[in-house]
């Protein structure tokens, strides 16, 4: 790929804080308004809410063709709403698969079965969405919209320093160096991002690991299973997440111990089949035909990081950069959608000021941001947390007492909405009772 020209390099340019050994040829620079780096959900919203309101962005996605890994493809009702305000729901919602309620068993014996039309808000329903969809509608909008330009592949290696201040990216791409000199740089780039490390915003963080792991896999969908439905299913200590997918299969989370995948698969295929028919015995075929190699498996390490400061001078961070969530109620790419509707205006209304993008107005932006939104991230996180406990009670006595909190919680629509609501309605207010729900598929 042949970078992109600009205009000559000015005078007094800022100098980078990472120089390279042996680096390919440096190309002309790029100038733009926002360089984001991270070309998920969270980037390519961020971008295309930007460009909607008359800013240029220069986003970097190190996966050329957005050939991303394995990523969650569930989006919360309060995501719906999202999509809606960006103006892509429609652009999606024949893609989308709609979920109607959340089933918990525990022991064999379900104990909590939650319909989302029951809810007070209007949107209601949780949808499954194929990532790749959700990328191109996103990446499709913000191209209509112009102001946005692309590279890819292309991996930030280094900021751009004038001083304390951040002025953008050093890019690696097939075609060499490229320098993005930007007013503001916001890190999208995920649970591992190079952003909040060479920015030093990880010296502030804490990671946090959970007492497990996760194994994905994709299953032929049961016959007799609802596929309208989120499932939970425990036994003793263990638990999985069966999850409808878009493309007719079932993803599965099987949990496991921390650091345990090893020993799991020194005991054999057979074992992992065991482990999924002991939560879900209508799966025992689905299982020996859906997963005949370790292949069809993918672990993901469970942790979450709380990283106290979101920006330094001239860069924020956003999503799983800022803070890392559990796939536990499926809560990383609604967060990384509701930081993009929360720090698009204020970073806009800060490059709008006289002489645009002056340091005060983009301090104050990005600490506004993160004031907005931490609290949200807090409760869901604390959510997160609390289940994550519930789900790993072992001896018959705790699991005894969980089973008795999930039936009480089933009892109570009310207490449904206390528990529930902050996860996956954080951002809406009550609707009026006989308010349709505006997820509905038209089918």
């Amino acid at each position: 790929m042949t970078a992109p020209q600009a205009n000559k390099p000015k005078t007094n340019e800022p100098k980078t804080n990472e120089p390279m050994q042996n680096e390919p040829k440096t190309n002309e620079p790029i100038t733009t308004e926002v360089c984001v780096v991270g070309g998920g959900p969270g980037g390519r919203a961020l971008a295309l809410a930007l460009t909607r309101l008359g800013r240029r962005v220069v986003l970097l996605e190190q996966r050329a063709g957005g050939a991303r890994a394995f990523r969650g493809e569930s989006l919360s009702p309060d995501g719906v709403r999202l999509l809606a305000g960006l103006g892509v729901l429609e652009r999606v919602r024949e893609h989308a698969h709609e979920v109607h309620r959340l089933e918990i068993a525990d022991g064999g014996a379900r104990v909590l079965d939650v319909r989302f039309d029951a809810f007070p808000y209007a949107y209601r329903r949780p949808v499954e969405l194929a990532q790749p969809v959700l990328l191109a509608a996103l990446a499709e909008a913000a191209d209509e919209h112009g102001g946005c330009t692309v590279l890819e592949p292309a991996s930030a290696v280094g900021l751009l320093a004038d001083g304390p201040m951040i002025r953008g990216v050093r890019a690696k791409t097939p075609g060499g160096i490229v320098e993005i000199r930007a007013q503001a740089t916001v890190g999208a780039d995920g649970r591992y991002s190079s952003v909040r490390r060479l920015s030093g915003l990880e010296r502030g963080a804490r990671r946090t690991p959970l007492e497990r792991d996760v194994v994905w896999m994709k299953l032929p969908f049961p016959a007799a299973w609802d596929r309208r439905a989120y499932r939970v299913r425990i036994s003793s200590g263990r638990h999985g997440l069966f999850l409808p997918s878009t493309d007719g299969t079932v993803r599965v989370g099987l949990n496991i111990p921390k650091g345990s995948l090893r020993e799991l698969r020194s005991a054999g295929l057979n074992a992992l089949h065991d482990r999924l028919v002991e939560l879900a015995p209508e799966l025992a075929q689905e299982a020996a035909e859906g997963v005949t190699s370790w292949s069809d498996t993918t672990l993901l390490d469970i942790f979450t990081t709380d990283v106290r400061r979101w920006s330094a001078p001239g860069v924020v961070l956003i999503g799983d950069a800022a803070h890392t969530l559990s796939p536990i109620l499926g809560q990383g790419v609604n967060h990384a959608l509701a930081d993009a509707a929360a720090l698009a205006p204020l970073l806009a209304g800060a490059l709008a000021t006289p002489r645009g993008g002056r340091p005060a107005a983009l301090a104050e932006a990005v600490h506004a941001f993160q004031r907005e939104r931490e609290a949200a991230v807090r409760r869901s996180r604390g959510l997160q947390l609390r289940q994550e406990r519930m789900f790993t009670l072992a001896s018959p006595p705790a699991a005894a007492l969980r089973r008795t909190v999930y039936r009480a919680l089933n009892a109570s629509p009310a207490l449904q909405r206390k528990v529930l609501a902050p996860a996956y309605f954080p951002g809406q207010v009550p609707a009026p009772a006989a308010a349709p729900a505006r997820t509905e598929q038209r089918t």
